[in-house]
């Protein structure tokens, strides 16, 4: 009898000394720790990849116009294949039409450039004259 209680008590007083030892230490952690710069690293790369990658699809569809400044300027361009264009470039007051393909480029066609009349421009169609009327109308009535 007296063995089993020497037994609870040696199985009873090791128990607080099990529970302490198998808490870890926790540290804090470092703001600066290889897994939070690799992180850091991973998004900044992601970052630019995205950029550049909106770079490059804004310059293969050509949706950021250029500027001519110089005697030559690109009126207008279309693709009429996988790698051929067609061209339409002004050169001091002539348009040319050219056919753009992988290692030459032709001429197909020669011509001045069309005269523009401004008043033409600057006149609202009748249709788009008739909306407007018909538009600040209905706003007019809205708000009496």
């Amino acid at each position: 009898m007296l063995n089993r209680y020497w037994l609870l008590a040696a199985w009873s007083c090791s128990l607080p000394a099990i529970a302490e030892t198998g808490k870890p230490i926790l540290q804090p952690t470092s703001a600066l720790s290889t897994e939070n710069t690799m992180q850091m690293l991973g998004g900044l790369v992601l970052v630019l990849i995205v950029i550049l990658g909106l770079a490059w699809i804004l310059k293969r569809f050509s949706l950021v116009p250029g500027t001519a400044n110089g005697t030559m300027k690109l009126v207008a361009a279309t693709g009429i294949g996988q790698r051929e264009r067609v061209v339409i470039v002004e050169i001091n007051g002539t348009w040319l039409v050219l056919g753009v393909a992988p290692g030459r480029v032709n001429m197909l066609h020669s011509m001045e450039k069309p005269a523009t009349n401004s008043q033409q421009h600057d006149a609202p169609e009748p249709e788009s004259a008739d909306f407007a009327t018909q538009f600040n109308d209905s706003i007019r009535k809205n708000n009496v």
